[in-house]
């Protein structure tokens, strides 16, 4: 019987000093701030994770509740046991602490992405290297973020062509709206890094609300869809207004950090 990854070694501490670093004034948390500052709150008085994301669901309609990750039979999938019992596991760690916070906005999406695991785990069983659809599924969970923007910029993004992403079509930003999901995206972001990258995928919901957003997003996915990966990269930092330093143009000048198209 494979190990379950989710019980492999310690977890990351959720002390009130990790829970304090969180700024709640990043533009990146704006989505995420009416809840989730609450949360943290509780937590940095000694509440559990769990007892702390459950007391936030009342206004949500969140298919999960929230349990000590000891709940978590010894070698069953995290994924399956969210499936079959509609309880997530949750360790005292920032990485799960943002995961819940995922659950608590995007419920329909979270529980897409679980539906479509549990469908890849009926198919190919749990095997020690996952296939495309598996990866694929856990790097959207783990670092997606949602864009809404006009084609231009899309055709930029794809194209990693920096410059006219972000200095050509900078007023052309404020037509955007990018969200970021991914809870390991999150979590390192509570210590920002130029490097940050995001897997960027396009939504083309019919408003940019969170409800609206959360529909759409889990009326799109699919497997095969998410295996072609339809993804752009996007390091996080670049975003206009999201970080004083992008201010000059020479921030993305960078090529460690902007890198250009592969070219076959």
């Amino acid at each position: 019987m494979l190990k379950n990854p989710r019980t492999a070694g310690p977890a990351l501490s959720l002390g009130p000093d990790r829970v304090e670093a969180i700024d709640w004034s990043a533009p990146w948390l704006a989505p995420y701030v009416a809840v989730g500052q609450g949360v943290a709150v509780q937590v940095a008085a000694g509440v559990s994770s769990a007892q702390a994301l459950n007391a936030a669901l009342a206004p949500q309609a969140t298919p999960v509740r929230f349990v000590p990750q000891s709940d978590l039979p010894p070698g069953q999938a995290y994924e399956s046991y969210i499936f079959e019992s509609n309880c997530c596991p949750t360790r005292e760690g920032l990485h799960d602490f943002f995961n819940g916070l995922a659950w608590l906005q995007f419920p329909l999406t979270k529980r897409r992405l679980n539906h479509l695991h549990v469908a890849q785990i009926a198919q190919t069983g749990i095997q020690p290297v996952r296939g495309p659809a598996r990866d694929a599924l856990t790097v959207f969970d783990e670092n997606a973020a949602f864009l809404q923007a006009p084609d231009a910029l899309w055709d930029a993004l794809a194209a990693k062509d920096w410059h006219r992403l972000f200095v050509e079509l900078r007023p052309l930003w404020q037509q955007a709206h990018l969200l970021l999901f991914g809870h390991a995206l999150l979590e390192k972001l509570v210590a920002p890094r130029k490097p940050i990258t995001t897997h960027v995928y396009r939504a083309q919901a019919a408003s940019n609300s969170i409800a609206e957003l959360d529909a759409w997003m889990a009326a799109d996915l699919s497997a095969d869809k998410l295996a072609g990966k339809p993804f752009a990269h996007l390091p996080v930092l670049g975003v206009p207004g999201w970080w004083a330093a992008n201010e000059a143009s020479a921030f993305y000048a960078d090529s460690s950090v902007f890198r250009p198209l592969k070219t076959p």
